[in-house]
């Protein structure tokens, strides 16, 4: 599979980006309620065509430093030995391409070239954060992308979450899969970076305070 033959790819969001609510601000652009950045968007505008649960192979953590969220931000190791629940959002080349540019503090408007990503699973296109592809395989005939940091969780050290990302990332979980607020707790509490830094009871009490 080649950069021209894929018309759609799975968009495979671990972190924020698992919330519809939140995905639309890089697909429209705009800013987010109670945000601190203003997304450019992309070309093209239009929601994904589907979104379904996927569990990718591997490890989440949380690292460096938000400016958005403050705190860690997820990251995504794929040499981890764990699994990391996730929505696959189902877009264009181009899309893809778009919201992986925001994520990557560029200027969105040029497509990706998918072909080293494609086959060879990885693909560095800069030494900083979510500049690196990775395709976890596929889902439906069509790609399945995320985006992440060139380095291994152990190169990196861990960084406590901020409790606004944490309650954003669970009801993103649970949105996705359906999962109740304390498991999705269980599993973030256990991610380097929040693991001995928030309990599961605290987590799961940041949900409950916006109910």
């Amino acid at each position: 599979m080649n950069r021209e033959t894929v018309r759609s790819v799975w968009y495979a969001a671990y972190g924020s980006n698992m919330r519809l609510e939140r995905l639309v601000y890089y697909l429209a652009g705009g800013r987010p309620p109670g945000g601190r950045r203003t997304y450019p968007g992309c070309r093209d505008p239009r929601r994904p065509a589907r979104s379904v649960p996927v569990m990718l192979p591997g490890l989440m953590y949380f690292a460096t430093e938000s400016p958005v969220w403050t705190g860690g931000r997820a990251f995504y190791d794929p040499d981890g030995h764990r699994h990391v629940p996730s929505r696959a959002h189902l877009l264009t080349p181009g899309q893809f391409s778009d919201i992986a540019a925001q994520e990557m503090y560029r200027e969105p408007g040029q497509d990706l070239d998918l072909t080293e990503v494609l086959t060879h699973g990885r693909a560095q296109l800069g030494p900083g954060r979510y500049e690196t592809l990775v395709c976890t395989g596929e889902l439906e005939g069509y790609p399945l992308l995320t985006f992440t940091a060139p380095w291994r969780r152990e190169d990196v050290t861990a960084n406590r979450p901020a409790a606004a990302y944490l309650r954003h990332l669970v009801a993103g979980i649970v949105a996705a899969h359906g999962w109740s607020a304390r498991r999705a707790a269980e599993y973030l509490a256990g991610c380097p970076g929040a693991e001995g830094e928030w309990t599961v009871a605290e987590i799961a009490a940041l949900v409950a305070e916006r109910s």
